[in-house]
């Protein structure tokens, strides 16, 4: 029996492992915590070479979802990764450390989630951060979680980049994660000495000699128990025996936005008639569990490059194989860094509260459409061509459709049905389109012309129906899923605003599944930052 028992050693997993494990109670005797992962451990290499991205999705970290054939993206069923293994996608992401606008939150508090206001979420993402080149209200300098620019790699092409946004009305800044949002500068980084800082690095492996903190791997949790509304332990499967572990206090769920409504229903969690269909005893009815699904999406534009040294020179046999030397033996060169150089927020609409497209710059071509693979393989760096060249990828970061996470059956090996319905609100493909435009202007402008001759992928684009065309065939999910187990108090909320599931006692959810409305940009740092609220709930300091 363990005093707290947490599912999922992700980004929010490793933190509360931390954090709780720390806790004394009234007695001065540190709390007992159990971390389960269904994963393995972070050995692989690829996961600690920034650069080794690429490789780690399809692989043996990744749990290698797809959605639904997606009825208004040409049917396609779309790739979603998710890291199996410690740090959960906190392993196996591209590290881009952005918060969001400060907007996002005061929004989440109007919708029921008290006290979550940005004013109010700003010291628990200062409390994780380390970061030593932006010293200021803003950012924290005694976390565990290293957040840093790029140091040993950027090319020319990423300052041309945010030149160009600077002729095309995005101001240049130096931080997206301070004063204001909207702008273009270079990515921050979780990244630590030309590795990735993923956050089982950052907040597991320090404290591994606490003795009264297990964690054990390759673990699936079947179902949590509950009985008479309270969790009073879970079951899982390891090494094909089934296990039942009792808890003292609290089971934390941090499986993520697919996992964590996956788990509550399968421990019959959920809406009552969807569970009753498939066999599953219904333990509450809570019918807003694995509703409310929604991403970011992107898709790319490319342009050729003059300058000679981007990703897909990189990717070339013999230059990866002196760069991957490069980073054994003295972690430098370009294999220390994220394959996103820089960013830029801005308004389609002036009238606009905050930004509604996120730009996403990468140093690599992704291809034209004669070597064009369908879905996920497009991005997928196996599939680049030789060709120098660069990418500039408009990201809708405030989408208006939504869908849901729901069971096959049920058997807890089955993946879940994934449904986001993309595209299913008219303005998220408006507002992408916007994006083609605004993008084809930066390329075209001053800042690029020593580079590029200009766009050559997408190829004849004439008419407005040509750029939709386009972004159905190569759009992609930007890996951010949220909201399946959203906080709030109307009738389809699942936690309340400390993320206790409503009903049941001894039990709360912290991870992405909780954001009632998707942050403005990627979703890793406010992970991390919900599950430092988390902590400071069950601590009792919240």
């Amino acid at each position: 029996m363990f005093d707290y028992i947490i599912i999922g050693a992700g980004s929010a997993g490793c933190v509360l492992a931390n954090r709780l494990s720390a806790n004394k109670d009234t007695k001065s005797s540190p709390s007992t915590v159990l971390l389960i992962e269904a994963g393995g451990k972070d050995k692989k290499l690829e996961i600690h070479v920034p650069a080794g991205y690429g490789k780690l999705n399809y692989s043996d970290v990744d749990w290698g979802y797809y959605t639904e054939p997606q009825n208004n993206v040409n049917n396609r069923k779309m790739y979603q990764p998710r890291g199996k293994t410690l740090g959960g996608s906190s392993s196996t992401n591209a590290m881009a450390y952005i918060r969001g606008h400060k907007l996002d939150y005061d929004r989440w508090e109007t919708m029921g989630a008290t006290g979550w206001n940005y004013a109010a979420c700003l010291p628990y993402f200062k409390k994780s951060e380390h970061n030593e080149q932006l010293q200021d209200e803003f950012h924290g300098t005694n976390g565990e979680l290293n957040v840093t620019f790029a140091q040993q790699f950027k090319t020319p092409l990423a300052d041309a980049f945010v030149e160009a946004c600077a002729e095309n009305n995005i101001p240049k800044i130096i931080d997206v994660n301070g004063t204001q949002q909207n702008g273009a500068g270079m990515f921050q980084y979780t990244i630590k000495n030309g590795e990735r800082h993923s956050a089982a690095k950052a907040f597991l492996k320090p404290i591994l000699q606490r003795k009264n903190l297990t964690i054990k791997t390759n673990a699936l949790v079947q179902r949590i128990l509950i009985e008479n509304d309270i969790a009073v332990g879970v079951e899982i499967v390891v090494n094909g025996k089934l296990e039942q572990i009792k808890v003292r206090k609290e089971i934390i769920l941090c499986a993520g936005a697919f996992g964590s409504p996956q788990i509550l229903m399968l421990s019959g969690v959920g809406d009552g008639a969807e569970l009753s269909k498939i066999g599953i005893a219904v333990k509450k009815e809570l019918p807003g569990v694995g509703k409310n699904l929604h991403d970011h999406l992107f898709y790319g534009i490319s342009a050729l490059s003059k300058w000679k040294g981007t990703l897909n020179n990189i990717n070339l046999p013999f230059n990866q194989f002196r760069h991957t030397l490069a980073w054994l033996f003295q972690r430098k060169g370009p294999l220390t860094t994220s394959p996103l150089e820089a960013v830029a927020f801005f308004k389609t609409d002036e009238n606009l509260a905050q930004p509604d497209l996120q730009l996403h710059f990468a140093p690599a071509h992704l291809g034209n459409n004669a070597n064009l693979a369908a879905g996920a393989d497009f991005y997928n760096p196996k599939t680049y061509p030789k060709t120098d060249g660069f990418t500039i990828l408009p990201s809708l970061i405030q989408p208006k459709s939504r869908g849901y996470v729901s069971l096959q059956s049920k058997n807890p090996n089955e993946a879940p049905i994934i449904q986001p319905n993309y595209l299913e609100h008219p303005d998220d493909l408006k507002t992408l389109v916007k994006g083609y435009h605004k993008v084809k202007s930066i390329i075209e402008s001053k800042a690029f012309k020593s580079f590029t001759d200009g766009v050559n992928f997408p190829e004849k684009i004439e008419s407005e129906a040509d750029i939709e065309s386009h972004i159905k065939k190569v759009v992609e999910s930007i890996y951010h899923p949220v909201g399946t187990c959203k906080m709030g108090t109307d009738t389809m909320s699942v936690v309340d605003a400390e993320l206790r599931v409503h009903g049941i006692k001894n039990l709360r959810v912290a991870d992405a599944s909780i954001m009632p409305q998707i942050i403005s940009g990627n979703t890793n740092a406010p992970t991390i930052m919900i599950a430092e609220r988390a902590a400071e709930f069950i601590n009792g300091n919240g």
